[in-house]
């Protein structure tokens, strides 16, 4: 296949790139990096790859790619991993709508075009809960919970916009997919478990707040593999990228120490939360938000999940962790 992936230098774009060019596919990554930039921050072989530039806004010459292409990955939008000032908002929002826009009016006017555009969501696009599970048919979007703090309800509404701009899109040549994804988990540096695994290494990965919070989670592996199958599956619309095993906060990180072999786990509380994320510069909701997500779409196709069970999930990405050289390692 011909697959091209706008945004596709990031962290879910290298995990993607890497399989999809061990399988011998075609792969043109669509990015704002130079070509010597973004050669230097992907995880690939980008011998194998195309790259071309893009403003992620306007048509160009890079909307000659998508004409005869079989597959379309939208990843495009600035990272979410900051603070949410004026500034930032603005950005995270219009990062993600524009670059949609333009995306669906280059396979609008494709003569040849994607058979498939499977768009990148969100699960944070689902209400803040406890009580039970949020699938596709009977989760509850959020936004309108009165005691939500304000970045939360920011999240939501920045979700909700850019599902929007996919579906008015006319494209009816072309199956398009909105891919509400959970955290994914690899072992590749800068991601979400390097992180967690960092706290767990300094001792400090107890409970996350109060630990009651859920984590709704997806392995790489599984993730790769869920996105072959909504390619060479008939599914369209919203589809959760999620373990069926969303967990609460505190087991969460209590079988992630357990993988790593580590006994002690010192918890953080909400206000360490606060102080540490603002002085990281990003914001507290990523961890604090009970994310319960289950993937109804998907098992009600007939996916299998290779890991549903965080306890496996965690053992197997650990062992992968290890093996990877990285600069900080300890």
């Amino acid at each position: 296949m011909k697959i091209v992936i706008p945004g596709g230098s990031g962290q879910i774009g290298a995990v993607l790139v890497r399989a999809f060019v061990a399988d011998g596919h075609e792969v043109v990554v669509l990015s704002r990096k130079s070509w010597r930039t973004w050669r230097a921050s992907a995880q690939a072989d980008t011998h194998s790859v195309r790259h071309v530039e893009w403003d992620s806004e306007t048509l160009g010459r890079w909307v000659t790619e998508f004409d005869g292409a079989d597959v379309v990955i939208n990843l495009a939008g600035r990272s979410v991993n900051c603070r949410y000032g004026t500034r930032n908002r603005r950005e995270i929002k219009e990062s993600r709508v524009k670059s949609t826009r333009a995306v669906g009016q280059a396979i609008a006017e494709a003569a040849r075009p994607p058979r498939v555009w499977l768009q990148a969501s969100t699960a944070t696009i689902y209400a803040h809960r406890y009580d039970a599970a949020n699938d596709e048919t009977t989760g509850i979007l959020g936004g309108d919970e009165p005691n939500a703090p304000d970045t939360w309800r920011f999240s939501i509404d920045v979700a909700k916009s850019w599902e929007q701009a996919a579906i008015e899109a006319h494209t009816p040549n072309t199956r398009q997919v909105l891919l509400r994804s959970a955290i994914m988990m690899s072992p590749d540096c800068g991601g979400a478990l390097d992180y967690l695994l960092r706290l767990v290494r300094w001792g400090l990965g107890g409970k996350l707040g109060d630990g009651r919070q859920f984590v709704s989670w997806i392995q790489d592996r599984d993730f790769i593999r869920a996105v072959y199958w909504l390619i060479d599956h008939d599914l369209a619309g919203p589809v959760n990228l999620a373990s069926p095993n969303p967990l609460p906060n505190a087991e969460f990180m209590c079988s992630l120490r357990d993988a790593w072999g580590c006994r002690i786990g010192l918890p953080t509380t909400e206000w360490m939360l606060e102080v540490g994320t603002f002085l990281m510069r990003s914001e507290s909701e990523l961890v604090l938000k009970s994310r319960r997500v289950i993937p109804g779409r998907l098992l009600g196709s007939g996916f299998e999940f290779e890991f549903s069970a965080w306890s496996e999930a965690a053992q197997d990405l650990c062992d992968r962790w290890r093996g990877i050289q990285r600069p900080d390692q300890s």
